[in-house]
């Protein structure tokens, strides 16, 4: 018999009849379904009905601080280098004085240098300041947050040195941001700026 003449057969594989009961020639072991089994939720979790996504994973640990032996050997091998890196100085510049060691004082100076050229303080003559407000803004803060942090452990110039230096960028900024102000107000109204080398923000 020819592929075409074939009769077409249907198999009815259903294993109930319409009256519920098992028909005599279904398949007498069919497949299982295949379930995916969860596992059960935590406690705390499963008796909240409101539980977040977010209190379902599990909080970053923290890497481990490091150990007093590991703080010490970092600290030797980079005085190590910062020796080698002076000598190589040194040697390519003769008569080079030795660079002074770190202090509170000079820790200050360089955050109140930076925010003073932040605010447009190094800007050149006959230029206009070029103010980066935002940056000024954290040296600033950074030097608050230092006196706050060190407030009842300090000299009694050390304590003078950073409030007079507080006092002068908190009058510096403020006069910025006001010159800033007028500045946006005579643009905004069309009018011309009252000082053409007055500051810019930095973008």
């Amino acid at each position: 018999m020819s592929e075409q003449n074939k009769p077409f057969v249907v198999t009815d594989r259903r294993k109930f009849t319409m009256d519920g009961d098992i028909r005599p020639d279904a398949d007498p072991s069919p497949e299982k379904e295949k379930r995916t089994v969860l596992p059960d939720p935590p406690a705390s979790v499963a008796s909240s009905p409101l539980a977040s996504p977010e209190e379902l994973e599990p909080e970053p640990e923290l890497p481990p601080p490091p150990t007093a032996e590991q703080n010490d050997q970092a600290r030797r091998a980079y005085e190590m280098t910062a020796d080698r890196l002076d000598t190589a100085i040194r040697s390519a510049n003769p008569g080079m004085d030795h660079p002074p060691a770190m202090n509170f004082e000079q820790l200050v100076q360089s955050v109140y240098m930076t925010a003073i050229m932040q605010l447009g303080g190094a800007t050149q003559e006959g230029q206009p300041p070029q103010v980066d407000i935002l940056g000024a803004r954290q040296s600033i803060d950074m030097l608050s947050v230092l006196s706050d942090k060190t407030r009842g452990n300090l000299s009694a110039e050390e304590e003078r040195l950073l409030n007079s230096a507080l006092f002068e960028l908190h009058m510096a900024f403020l006069e910025v941001t006001q010159a800033l102000a007028r500045s946006a107000a005579a643009k905004s109204q069309g009018a011309p700026r009252p000082n053409p080398s007055g500051p810019s923000i930095v973008r």
